[in-house]
């Protein structure tokens, strides 16, 4: 089993702040003979007509000397996490999960937008001292 990432507790607390469900603690897939280990699996209930929407959300925390290469190693990550969710529970929606710091600090650099863009990473940014997400971006 991999270790919890330092903001695990934190995310899952402002997650369940805003009514979400954690159904998975870590959420285990199997696809093609590989095992992944998705920090949360989460549901929550919405528009009854709509029923409930389901995610999976990748905690980091970028502690390295080098964001950048935090952000390749995540990057690779989330990839992966996002095509085996695709092959086996194309439900989920699949978030990074990143400390506001980090957020304005990288994230929003030319590059690391662009980068965002591109390969369509939805982000959970959160507040670790508060344990309160601050922004959804889809």
């Amino acid at each position: 089993m991999a270790a919890k990432d330092k903001f695990h507790a934190v995310v899952r607390i402002a997650l369940e702040k805003e009514q979400w469900k954690i159904t998975d603690d870590p959420l285990r897939l199997e696809v093609g003979g590989t095992k992944f280990e998705i920090d949360l699996g989460a549901e929550q209930l919405i528009a009854a007509e709509r029923g409930e929407e389901k995610i999976a959300v990748e905690i980091k925390t970028f502690l390295s000397d080098s964001p950048l290469t935090d952000y390749h190693a995540a990057l690779g990550q989330f990839l992966n996490y996002r095509l085996a969710l695709e092959v086996s529970d194309s439900d989920r929606i699949l978030y990074l999960a990143v400390p506001i710091s980090i957020y304005e600090a990288f994230f929003k650099r030319e590059f690391a937008q662009t980068s965002v863009e591109r390969y369509q990473i939805k982000q959970i940014i959160f507040d670790p001292i508060q344990a309160v997400i601050v922004q959804w971006i889809p």
